[in-house]
């Protein structure tokens, strides 16, 4: 299974923010330039952050972003659910197109089915906290430097 590139850049977006300071915020730009993420594609996903209630957005010149609500209540899981609205793994999954002769007596589905709970049950398990524990090694990567103090 694969997750949108909307839903792994919401995941970065938050990663990043959520290593910066309380008092920094993040910038579009400066999360484009660490991932390699287009600027547009970014704005969109940090308009979704927004309307989630996820991040805060500040204009101006010193503008940016920065996290919501405390990293440790970021749910990984239901965040993933909320962005992904297709989890049709198997064609008898989608009502509209169901097509398989087996389908009534199948029991494939209802094994995808307690393997894709079993999948959001551990994604559900963590938080953006979980996420960026190894904080200093992340920030490393990234070329985030907190000031002492903050």
């Amino acid at each position: 299974m694969n997750l949108k590139k909307y839903t792994d850049y919401a995941l970065r977006v938050l990663i990043f923010t959520g290593l910066k300071s309380k008092q920094e915020l993040a910038t579009i730009k400066q999360i484009s330039d660490v991932y390699n993420i287009s600027q547009e594609h970014l704005k969109k996903v940090v308009h979704e952050l927004s309307k989630r209630e996820l991040i805060v957005s500040v204009r101006g010149r010193n503008g940016g972003i920065k996290l919501a609500k405390p990293a440790n209540e970021i749910n990984v899981g239901i965040l993933i659910r909320q962005l992904e609205n297709d989890f049709i793994m198997l064609e008898c999954f989608d009502k509209g197109t169901n097509h398989c002769v087996i389908s009534p007596g199948c029991t494939l589905k209802h094994v995808i089915n307690k393997a894709l709970v079993a999948f959001f049950k551990v994604l559900e398990a963590y938080t953006l906290d979980d996420l960026i524990k190894n904080e200093e090694e992340l920030q490393k990567l990234m070329g985030i430097t907190i000031q002492k103090g903050e």
